[in-house]
């Protein structure tokens, strides 16, 4: 895996790119490819890389030319059909210097231009100059695994990266809160949509092309998943439809062993990586390599699951456990890899786990991505239910139960869990799902925020990204809807973390459940063999039917569990006071002091539901006190007496 980035400046703007700007945003990203560097300078346009050598390590040198000069490549990604692929063009004529699919992608373009992405079968971020048109082309891979950031200036010149500090390194920006995006992040644990929280950085949608010439952009989608299941199929073939899954299952799998280096998979006890290790022991020859990580705390550890899995297929398994006071410490630095706040606890113990297998490996199998193609959540089976029996109910009824479940205790569990069902909710999906599962929904942004930014930010749509893919896709069914709004928004921020954290170990991460014809495949399912009932992911369960452990099929999904909220009552609550409530954090005037702290007492208090918003909370100020006050991470949050684990 690599790290690219670039300056590409008209000939209007009358200057050259900067070679030590260049420089800098290079080995800014030098966790992204400690083992090569280069760069590419000619009048207008500049090419950085950073090489983590997986495929022919001995050459593949970036950024590389094409035979005549006219072309030159950075790339970060793999593509996963490249053997045939160079197959065929050799036979058409083409000469090869390399193993790379590099190369491959480079003669692909010279051939066929920006089509040429339709028969790229992986993750990528690409980046090539066409020096006779003096326009650069910018390709990201259909789900987003590989990431990409540019920003546009006003005089047309374009900086493009793998991460955001690249961008931030080139003065690309001035590091900036981009308000309008508050809301979003603030009930989808992360922007949704193209913009970011720093003003001016973009990042380039999955499944899109960017062309930039003399100072113009143009952004071009290439690639949707389809949106509809095949509910006309014959419940009498079934059983043909599943082992087809898992024929293509088992050829993602075997696509992603393509490496000349060491290979592992993050084993965590559920029934993804525990299939996709099932897969890897069939066609490897030696012990597979297993990483698992948990917390010493009992409803936070699924280490037996990960060891029957492990004893199950031999492998060669290694455990990490993370304190809380090492979790805590590795917080700053973290959010500075991930350039935003980190969405998801669970990425903290993804980057020990990374760290951990980095001693052993150099690329990773995970099981991103089956939860949003295959049903994997609760919520989609919830919220059908929820608005099938909504749809049921009179409004004044519906009002009543409000008045009544406000008459509870305000610790009543109970109130909150019928406060969130169609007894008291509207039967449409803003109610139902989007504001049922977010962070800060509509009514409690309307309250955290500051009466001035809530006037400043009164016509912005916290779901508009979700919205704008429900749009694509208004006729399909429910369950179909859900799961495409998804893939389109929440599933990038997984995919972010997922890379962010394995390369800040320098390591690769592949995920085989997001392999394009597979995902494909899945999308036209009959909604029952991906939602059955109470079961999700029924096709997966079925296709693995006696290759796993009973248990680990019958299992109810558990995520990963990252024990915050007792933390922050317990040995860690002085954070709270520094991070949340502190008078720092309270003067950038973005939220309403009382409210703020009304939710830390709550929470010291005993009133459950306060964790995520803790977290959102926190990482929020970390972001702002590195990213924007410019305060070195190892001055943030000092835990005393902790030494934060690297890899070897």
């Amino acid at each position: 895996m690599c790290g690219i980035c670039g300056i590409a400046i008209p000939a209007a703007a009358g200057r050259d790119v900067n070679e030590a700007t260049l420089l800098r945003m290079r080995d800014s990203l030098v966790h992204r490819g400690p083992d090569d560097a280069g760069v590419f300078l000619a009048p207008g346009i500049g090419l950085g890389h950073r090489r983590l050598s997986i495929v022919d390590v001995a050459h593949g040198h970036q950024p590389m030319a094409s035979a005549d000069g006219r072309f030159t490549i950075v790339y970060n990604g793999e593509v996963y059909n490249h053997p045939e692929l160079q197959g065929a063009l050799e036979q058409s004529g083409v000469r090869y210097r390399t193993r790379c699919d590099t190369e491959t992608v480079l003669h692909l373009y010279e051939r066929d231009g920006a089509e040429c992405v339709h028969q790229l079968r992986g993750m990528f971020a690409i980046a090539i100059w066409d020096r006779a048109r003096q326009e650069l082309f910018l390709a990201r891979d259909r789900f987003g695994v590989k990431p990409l950031y540019y920003a546009h200036g006003a005089d047309g010149t374009l900086w493009f990266g793998s991460e955001i500090k690249a961008l931030l390194e080139a003065g690309a920006v001035r590091p900036e809160l981009n308000r309008a995006m508050l809301p979003d992040f603030l009930a989808n644990h992360a922007p949704s949509g193209e913009e970011t929280l720093f003003a001016g950085v973009h990042r380039l949608p999955p499944g899109h092309t960017l062309r930039w010439h003399a100072g113009k952009v143009t952004v071009s989608r290439y690639w949707d998943l389809p949106c509809g299941s095949d509910e006309s199929a014959d419940p009498g073939k079934d059983a043909d439809l599943v082992a087809e899954f898992s024929e293509r299952f088992t050829e993602a799998v075997r696509l992603r062993l393509m490496a000349d280096v060491p290979l592992g998979m993050f084993l965590s006890g559920g029934i993804d990586s525990a299939a996709i290790t099932a897969v890897m022991s069939g066609l490897v020859q030696e012990p597979i390599r297993t990483f698992s990580v948990a917390f010493a705390e009992r409803e936070a550890n699924e280490l037996a699951w990960a060891r029957l899995v492990a004893d199950r297929y031999r492998t060669e398994h290694h455990e990490v456990v993370v304190s809380p006071g090492e979790f805590w410490a590795a917080v700053p630095r973290l959010v500075w890899h991930e350039d935003e706040p980190m969405a998801h606890p669970s990425s903290v113990p993804l980057h020990f786990v990374s760290a951990l297998a980095a001693r052993h490996v150099k690329v990773v199998l995970t099981g991103e991505g089956s939860d949003e193609t295959l049903a994997g959540y609760n919520r989609y089976r919830m919220t059908i239910l929820n608005r099938r029996l909504g749809a049921l109910l009179p409004r004044p009824a519906r009002a009543l139960t409000r008045s009544m479940l406000r008459l509870l205790p305000a610790r009543s569990d109970l109130g909150r869990r019928l406060g969130r069902t169609f007894l008291a909710l509207a039967p449409d999906l803003d109610a139902l799902y989007f504001d049922n599962f977010a962070v800060f929904g509509r009514q409690w942004q309307h309250q955290l925020l500051s009466p001035a930014l809530r006037a400043e930010l009164a016509m912005v749509d916290p779901y508009a990204a979700f919205h704008q893919a429900l749009g694509r896709v208004p006729n399909a069914a429910l369950l179909d809807q859900l799961l495409y709004a998804d893939i389109r928004t929440y599933l990038h921020e997984l995919l972010m973390k997922q890379d962010q954290m394995s390369m800040s170990a320098s390591i690769e991460s592949r995920v085989p459940f997001l392999d394009h014809p597979l995902a494909e495949f899945a999308a036209r399912l009959p909604a029952r063999l991906k939602l059955d009932g109470m079961t999700t992911k029924a096709v997966l369960r079925r296709a693995m039917k006696g290759r796993l452990p009973e248990e680990i099929l019958a299992r109810k999904k558990m995520g990963f569990p990252v024990p915050v909220g007792a933390w922050l009552r317990g040995e860690f609550t002085g954070l709270l006071d520094d991070l949340v409530t502190g008078e720092r954090a309270l003067a950038r005037g973005l939220f309403a002091p009382e409210v703020v702290r009304g939710i830390v007492a709550a929470h010291r208090g005993g009133v459950g539901g306060h964790a995520e918003r803790l977290w959102a909370l926190i990482n929020l100020e970390i972001w702002q006190r590195i990213f924007l006050d410019g305060e070195p991470v190892e001055q943030i949050l000092p835990v005393r007496g902790v030494t934060v684990r690297r890899a070897a």
